[in-house]
């Protein structure tokens, strides 16, 4: 059995708008964005949707407002993670 195609959690979607709007893609590898990515995401609680318009008319600003709070934090506490353990590599 497959699941639909369409199906996504939306916290990538913000997840994506966050790091795009730190410029991380453009100035990180694509391997660092990868664990960035995982990083942050495993940080949130999931919230599967089908179409991106259901968001849009169906969150309140409220909930939408909260969710990218938590994806400012949890990419936030992503990136130090993941630059003390690149610190740690090159020390050693």
């Amino acid at each position: 059995m497959k699941l639909d195609d369409d199906i996504h959690n939306y916290y990538e979607h913000l997840v994506l708008e966050r790091i795009e709007k730190l410029g991380l893609n453009k100035s990180k590898s694509p391997d660092y964005l990868a664990d960035l990515c995982c990083l942050s995401l495993n940080q949130v609680p999931p919230r599967y949707i089908r179409y991106e318009v259901d968001m849009a008319f169906y969150l309140p600003q409220s909930e939408r407002q909260q969710m990218e709070m938590n994806v400012e934090h949890a990419v936030d506490k992503a990136i130090r993670f993941l630059d003390q353990a690149g610190d740690k590599k090159e020390k050693d």
